[in-house]
């Protein structure tokens, strides 16, 4: 993504899809219950998910003046680190209690607690 323009991106996706179209249009059919389904629904989403987002892909190029990094890495290694294990080491807690530290932490702007 960091090598490539909006256009160029934009213009490879609708490559992708006209040559794999029909490989995502297959269906596979439940003979339990009748019920047809695309066979490949995971790729199809992947696909769904690229063209709903397309316009906020490139929002870090689109803007240089908003210092967007390309990535999330700072976060995933740095802020979020000590979220995680905090919440990790707890494994007992319950879904509602994890969702109060999560918002806790996001509160304090990711403050030690």
């Amino acid at each position: 993504m960091t090598t490539t323009t909006e256009s160029r991106f934009k213009n490879r996706l609708k490559e992708w899809y006209i040559k794999y179209e029909d490989f995502l249009n297959e269906m596979t059919v439940n003979y339990d219950t009748g019920e047809a389904t695309y066979t490949h629904y995971k790729l199809r989403a992947a696909y769904a998910s690229l063209c709903s987002n397309i316009d906020y892909l490139f929002t870090y190029k689109n803007f240089p003046d908003l210092s967007i990094a390309n990535t999330t890495n700072h976060l995933d290694d740095g802020k979020f680190a000590d979220l995680k294990n905090r919440i990790r080491v707890h494994r007992g807690l319950s879904k509602k209690l994890k969702l109060k530290i999560v918002d806790f932490f996001m509160l304090n702007n990711g403050k030690k607690f």
